[in-house]
């Protein structure tokens, strides 16, 4: 696909089709009614709530990469909420182009408008 790709975008007869109806495959993503929540999907959301749990009100940092306007309650307003529940806490935001932040939090958050990947590159 990689190689075949033009102008971002590959040619239709490289996208996966599904070996029980042939319908194009997607991919997994919470927008419609057929995001998979498998055994592994339960296991790694048990992790992160217990994560969440046994630090809270503790030093903790919210890092978002790149979400954007799509699925915002997944995890952009979560990480609001929780920064602004903690007064220990410090939420960060790399994203170019929706780099934002409520004012109740805005004294405890970094926002940067830019590229992730060059972010990281300058890091």
């Amino acid at each position: 696909m990689v190689s075949e790709q033009k102008d971002l975008k590959i040619p239709s007869e490289l996208i996966p089709k599904c070996p029980v109806c042939g319908a194009p495959m997607t991919m997994n993503l919470r927008c419609d009614n057929f995001f998979v929540q498998d055994e592994g999907w339960y296991a790694a959301a048990s992790r992160y709530e217990d994560f969440i749990r046994r630090h809270k009100g503790m030093h903790i940092l919210f890092l978002e990469l790149g979400v954007g306007a799509n699925t915002p309650g997944i995890i952009k307003y979560p990480f609001w909420q929780m920064t602004a529940e903690n007064p220990k806490a410090k939420y960060v935001c790399i994203n170019y182009g929706e780099a934002y932040v409520p004012e109740e939090i805005a004294k405890r958050s970094i926002c940067i408008n830019a590229d992730i990947g060059e972010v990281l590159k300058q890091l």
